[in-house]
């Protein structure tokens, strides 16, 4: 198929690209920056220069592209949620101002090129966890209710997650589905060495805060991008959780993050102190989070892991590894 990926050299975009080239698709990856260009190239893409927050350019680049699916995978993270700092979530919707934007006005863009060029299927990103409602069980699945009183400095996050997803799931006359990705994790993202969550923990300014009953998905980078390609070609239109098998409370995955790196074990903080240097939204995510499950992207998209456990995973990715290696990987970045 002939398929256009946005965000086609982010953390995602960079490892599904080569699997759908590899796979025998005609791939059209768009970056923000000439100087990624080659880095699609040789991939097997086409680079395509684009803002998608420009109308114009859009349906420019999807005219000449034809692509038959976009999966749009652009935000203005490079790394993903995991590269804030405690400081930029007390603002959460101002440091997430851009990539709020990518998922309004870059989705409803697209979304209109798409009906013009006649692409029949639209994949696009989405978050697990933290927009579901904070009641009832610990574990969510697609059906279950999305928060309706998220904390203070978050509204507009959540709402440009929630437009994405109405927008992508009601467009007429196109198969439209939303990836809940988990947290990632592997290579390129924050938890990896020399990724920004590795450095907070060998610095001990990564803690466990308060209860740390929040759980929290987890997904490692490959199998977000396996579970992608996988909605390129089948299962039906919708939403669907891409995460592990193993949802986990904060109080149990940061320390075992910390053992497999060879780092010092989190600091406990109580939950007052994470509120007022971290502020209502983080506070909310390690103590009241909720996982989500994966059933349903198994079993109607065939999808399999090889990281089904973000433990293994974890071993795999940091490998033997100690504080030293990771400070080294974390100078070197």
């Amino acid at each position: 198929m002939k398929i256009l990926v946005t965000g086609a050299t982010g953390a995602l975009g960079s490892r599904l690209v080569p699997l759908l080239t590899a796979a025998g698709h005609t791939v059209t990856g768009t970056t923000t920056s000439e100087a990624k260009a080659e880095r699609l190239r040789a991939a097997g893409a086409e680079p395509a220069v684009l803002d998608v927050l420009d109308a114009a350019a859009v349906r420019e680049t999807v005219a000449n592209a034809a692509p038959e699916v976009i999966v749009h995978e652009a935000t203005a993270l490079s790394r993903g949620i995991d590269e804030l700092r405690p400081r930029d979530l007390r603002r959460l919707d101002a440091s997430f101002a851009p990539t709020n934007r990518l998922r309004t006005v870059g989705t409803d863009n697209l979304l209109a090129a798409a009906a013009e060029a006649g692409t029949r299927r639209f994949v696009a990103q989405s978050f697990a966890g933290w927009p579901y409602k904070r009641e009832g069980g610990w574990i969510k699945t697609e059906e279950d209710p999305m928060e309706t009183d998220p904390p203070a400095g978050s509204e507009e996050s959540l709402a440009a997650i929630l437009h994405l997803e109405e927008a992508v799931t009601t467009a007429p006359g196109m198969e439209g589905v939303v990836l809940r990705y988990g947290g990632f994790y592997g290579p390129g993202t924050s938890i990896a060495p020399g990724g920004q969550q590795a450095d907070m923990l060998l610095k001990r300014r990564l803690p466990v805060v308060g209860s740390g009953d929040g759980i929290m998905s987890l997904v490692h980078i490959d199998d977000a991008a396996a579970a992608t390609a996988a909605a390129v070609e089948r299962g039906e239109p919708g939403l669907y959780n891409v995460t592990d098998d193993d949802p986990a409370a904060q109080k149990e995955w940061v320390p075992r993050l910390a053992a497999a790196m060879g780092a010092p074990p989190p600091r406990r903080v109580p939950l007052w102190l994470a509120r007022l240097a971290a502020g209502p939204w983080l506070a909310m995510v390690m103590t009241e989070g909720r996982g989500a499950a994966n059933d349903k992207a198994k079993s109607e998209l065939g999808w399999r892991l090889e990281h089904p456990t973000w433990r293994d995973g974890f071993r795999e990715v940091f490998g033997a590894g100690t504080a030293r290696t990771a400070r080294t990987a974390g100078a070197a970045s």
